[in-house]
């Protein structure tokens, strides 16, 4: 579509009507013969002098071309646009940040899967966290994995293959036999502060006690907490395990409950999906819709019709001139 930028100024169309109406004509003095029986000849040629103003009178050509040339430029001024077709980009409100446990005790292969056999619990880990990936499209997500130390495998992306190719490459032990639970918490936190979004969320799934992080991990949840950052916990694993491989259900449940999270244990592969389903749920998509109308100026072929139409009126009056003084002489 077409628009006007300034379409009040097309006021001023009538300005020069105004100007010639209002304003009295210019005044020039000329040279002269006096005559001293002026009277007399007037007289004689039946002619009655007056005072005043000699108006010549424009060309229609004349009127035209300058007419023409000033309603341009007025509409130069209010600078015409095209509007082109509106734009859109749709713009995360949240930003989802997965922390997988990857220490030693995520190889045992205790963990139900649905055809009934017993699997490592990083292949269901791998399995059920990659098809979370995919059912969150219009999210940005980011990845970490914490062993003896957290680790930053992808950041807040909108390239979820990315996201999916990290997360089905991860092996237990790569970032050491321990678990920093605190740690990766604060890595989160440090994460989350380059961020705009208005909902941070992080979903941190371990299948023991923290071993390994020089930061507690309840101290790290509070800080959590003030910068309006929810996790979601989630522990696995046996229950009954004992040692450094018992899992912390009271610590984790402590850190969801400080942020505005929810806890949940998962003992096999179905029920690990059935929670990150929940999570689907209770964290929808949540989007802002972006919208513009990209421009495009067009004042300047109003105003180079104007040029042109005032050059080409002058050079067609100045070429009559040249003919008709020709002919004359």
């Amino acid at each position: 579509m077409y628009q006007l930028e300034h379409p009040w100024l097309l006021l001023l169309l009538p300005l020069p009507l105004l100007v010639w109406w209002l304003l009295p004509p210019h005044r020039e003095t000329s040279a002269s013969i006096r005559l001293p029986f002026f009277d007399q000849v007037t007289r004689a040629a039946g002619v009655q002098p007056t005072e005043g103003s000699v108006v010549p009178k424009r060309a229609w050509l004349q009127m035209i071309a300058e007419d023409l040339a000033w309603c341009l430029v007025v509409l130069a001024l209010a600078r015409p646009q095209f509007v082109e077709p509106p734009l859109e980009k749709v713009e995360p409100q949240r930003d989802i940040l997965l922390a997988l446990d990857l220490s030693q005790s995520m190889e045992t292969r205790d963990f139900p899967i649905p055809d009934g056999s017993l699997g490592a619990r990083v292949d269901a880990v791998r399995s059920v966290v990659a098809d979370f990936v995919t059912k969150r499209p219009n999210d940005r997500l980011g990845l970490i994995a914490f062993g003896d130390a957290p680790y930053p495998l992808a950041p807040f992306t909108m390239d979820h293959d990315l996201v999916r190719m990290m997360i089905n490459g991860l092996l237990p032990g790569i970032a050491g036999p321990r678990t920093s639970l605190g740690d990766s918490i604060g890595l989160a936190l440090r994460m989350f502060e380059k961020t705009t979004v208005p909902e941070k969320v992080l979903i941190l799934l371990t299948d023991g006690n923290d071993t390994a992080s020089k930061m507690p991990p309840l101290k790290a949840a509070e800080i959590a907490g003030k910068n309006s950052i929810t996790i979601h916990a989630i522990g696995i694993g046996d229950p009954a395990a004992t040692g450094e491989e018992k899992l912390d259900i009271a610590t984790l449940q402590k850190i969801a409950a400080d942020t505005g999270g929810r806890y949940f244990f998962g003992s096999d592969q179905s029920q690990l999906a059935t929670i990150y389903d929940i999570l689907d749920q209770i964290t929808p998509e949540d989007q802002k819709i972006l919208s513009w109308r990209p421009r495009v100026e067009l004042f300047h072929w109003p105003l180079g019709a104007a040029i042109v139409i005032l050059a080409l009126y002058h050079l067609f009056a100045g070429l009559y001139g040249l003919i008709r003084r020709r002919a004359a002489a």
